[in-house]
């Protein structure tokens, strides 16, 4: 045979190979339509496509990490513009079966950071919107969907029914208080949980970080949520992707509520974070996306036992340890000479950090802090505990709780609203004990 001949065989044999692996998989996706009926069957498919279409994933995770991925039963709650990018990357990344919960239905304003949804979505549920176009891309996987909103009266049925058996939920919830109630409800129920922090008035990609929720920093969702938590008992072991990117005057700023919503009613309801509506949260499209995709990369590694570290925060014990002695002594300094004080060792760095910021309320330093009784006409407590420097809290001893001066004579209007703004806040944050 001529080697001409022989070219013409082997380019003969390899169109036949083609068109044999085109009609296989047109059958291996002939289940996959726009049109997807809730929780339907899934039909056998060939492992041997699935295998070529996961290829690169398993070249990475390995075969062992691989099999740990695809046997997932993972949850996530939320299906915006963050959850739906948790959800398209686990499926196209091979975990088979996932069930997702949200109330909504797709916006026009969805579409700048919806993971899939297009214009002929709006006004369709997003879970089925992601249901049927995740079956475009994996038609193998088990995609069950609860159109409903979460919360703790039938959380049972949306994480556990049906014998789902999940080893994951991800929170990808907006809503303080539902998100709150959804991370105490997997704390409870022991079931491990990844939540997602607030992308909104964020634009640098290089600050998007990974840490347990007591870590987290420059993140006002995550922060409500924390000192929440912390007043229910649930107090770590949740991870949280988060910007630790700080407020800058010349970006983006939570915008005002409109009059016309106020008049609707209590608005706080819907709020992400206090006062403010979530659809008025100014997004950037691109960083929801990330946030997904930050969540569905650490859930991938970590499942398969790729090596992954969160951030650490600094050990600050020793720091927080002053500082609760400071108190006590200035307890013996004024005359209680027992020194007891109602804060333990776990109270000082929410009193520190939580209330009043890290900062003094009387200079806004934060070196050589001290904790100081405010009035001394009250007892010690939450409410009557103050974080100064030293210098600041020697001279708040001398003049007003030895010396009997009135705090307005000493510091300005500005000082005692600030020390009420943080004690009304604290006075918010001991309702969720």
């Amino acid at each position: 045979m001529s080697s001409q001949a022989k070219w013409a065989a082997l380019g003969a044999m390899a169109t036949l190979a083609i068109l044999a692996a085109v009609e296989k998989y047109k059958e291996y996706s002939s289940n996959s339509t726009d049109l997807v009926s809730e929780d339907e069957p899934v039909k056998p498919h060939s492992e041997e496509l699935i295998r070529e279409q996961l290829a690169r994933n398993y070249a990475f995770l390995t075969e062992e990490g691989m099999q740990k991925v695809r046997s997932q039963r993972i949850v996530v709650v939320g299906c915006g513009g963050v959850g739906s990018w948790v959800v398209a990357m686990l499926v196209r990344s091979g975990v088979e079966a996932i069930r997702i919960v949200d109330f909504d239905q797709v916006s026009l304003s969805s579409l700048n950071r919806h993971a899939v949804a297009n214009l002929g979505d709006v006004g369709r549920s997003k879970v089925e919107c992601l249901k049927a176009h995740m079956k475009k891309v994996a038609p193998w996987v088990d995609i069950q969907t609860r159109n409903k909103l979460w919360n703790i009266l039938c959380g049972q049925e949306l994480i556990f029914g049906d014998d789902f058996k999940p080893t994951l939920v991800v929170d990808c919830i907006d809503n303080i208080t539902t998100k709150v109630d959804l991370l105490e409800f997997c704390h409870d129920n022991k079931v491990q949980v990844i939540s997602s922090g607030g992308a909104a008035c964020k634009s640098d990609p290089t600050r998007i970080n990974i840490a347990d929720i007591l870590k987290t920093e420059e993140d006002p969702l995550a922060r409500s949520v924390r000192i929440r938590l912390t007043k229910k008992g649930v107090v770590a072991n949740i991870p949280v992707v988060f910007s630790a990117e700080k407020p800058d005057p010349r970006k983006a700023k939570l915008l005002p509520l409109d009059e016309a919503e106020v008049e609707k009613g209590d608005v706080d309801q819907l709020a992400a974070i206090k006062n403010f509506r979530v659809r008025i949260l100014p997004v950037l499209g691109t960083m929801p996306g990330m946030f997904g995709l930050a969540l569905s990369t650490h859930i991938i590694t970590t499942v398969a036992g790729y090596p992954t570290e969160y951030v650490e925060g600094k050990n600050r014990i020793k720091f927080y340890d002053g500082i609760l002695q400071s108190l006590a002594g200035q307890q013996a300094r004024i005359g209680h000479l027992d020194q007891r004080t109602p804060v333990a060792m776990n109270d000082v760095p929410y009193i520190v950090e939580e209330v009043f910021r890290g900062k003094s309320v009387v200079s806004n330093y934060s070196t050589r802090l001290t904790l100081s009784r405010w009035r001394p006409d009250l007892e010690l407590s939450f409410q009557n505990i103050v974080v100064m420097t030293k210098d600041e809290q020697r001279a708040h001893e001398e003049k007003v709780l030895k010396g009997g001066a009135k705090l307005e004579d000493i510091y300005g209007e500005e000082v005692i609203k600030r020390v009420e703004m943080r004690f009304a806040q604290e006075r918010y944050y001991s309702t969720f004990r």
